[in-house]
């Protein structure tokens, strides 16, 4: 599992550089038009996907962020400021998962909720944090769809034979796909 979440972390910053790097090309005004969602448009969809990945990777570090991270629902007005934010979480994620090990993946974590505290195993939150980014993901991308810019393809992360169309992101992202697949394994250069 920990070569699962540590892949996730990766799929994570991958998949947010490029929804955000194809949010970039939105007008500002396409970028908080009102739109048919969970969260009424692209700006609150991918700030509130910003503040939980925040509140959530706080708690996994062992924080005390806690329900502050829910105190401006919107920080960012637009993908300029947006983008390096979430870099910055999505890297804090990477080496959290990076640095996991068994008793990790079964440590508590605090969530601190309104009314009561949570205290979950790490492998859940971590679990819970990845399902709730693809879903919030989904629903920009979706979005996307009514704009003049196109949804960017978003499953290309996982099969060997699509690593050419990632290669130029992974290298902007500083990362390779030895390190994402083959860190703890003997690899077959010509599968890279």
């Amino acid at each position: 599992m920990i070569d699962h979440y540590r892949r996730q972390a990766y799929c994570n910053l991958w998949s947010n550089h490029r929804l955000l790097g194809a949010c970039a090309g939105l007008s500002q005004n396409e970028f908080m038009a009102e739109r048919t969602s969970f969260f009424p448009s692209i700006w609150q969809t991918l700030n509130h996907i910003h503040i939980v990945d925040a509140f959530y990777i706080d708690a996994l570090e062992g924080g005390t962020l806690g329900l502050a991270a829910f105190d401006d629902e919107t920080p960012y007005d637009s993908v300029t400021g947006l983008l390096p934010a979430q870099r910055k979480l999505d890297r804090r994620l990477l080496q959290f998962c990076e640095a996991l090990d068994p008793a990790r993946l079964g440590t508590g974590v605090i969530l601190q909720r309104t009314d009561r505290q949570q205290n979950e195993p790490a492998h859940r939150v971590l679990s819970h944090l990845f399902v709730h980014q693809t879903h919030h993901r989904g629903q920009v991308h979706a979005m996307l769809a009514g704009t003049t810019v196109a949804p960017p393809q978003l499953d290309e992360f996982w099969l060997v034979d699509e690593s050419s169309l990632r290669r130029d992101e992974f290298e902007s992202l500083g990362i390779s796909e030895r390190q994402v697949w083959y860190a703890d394994e003997p690899t077959d250069s010509s599968a890279l």
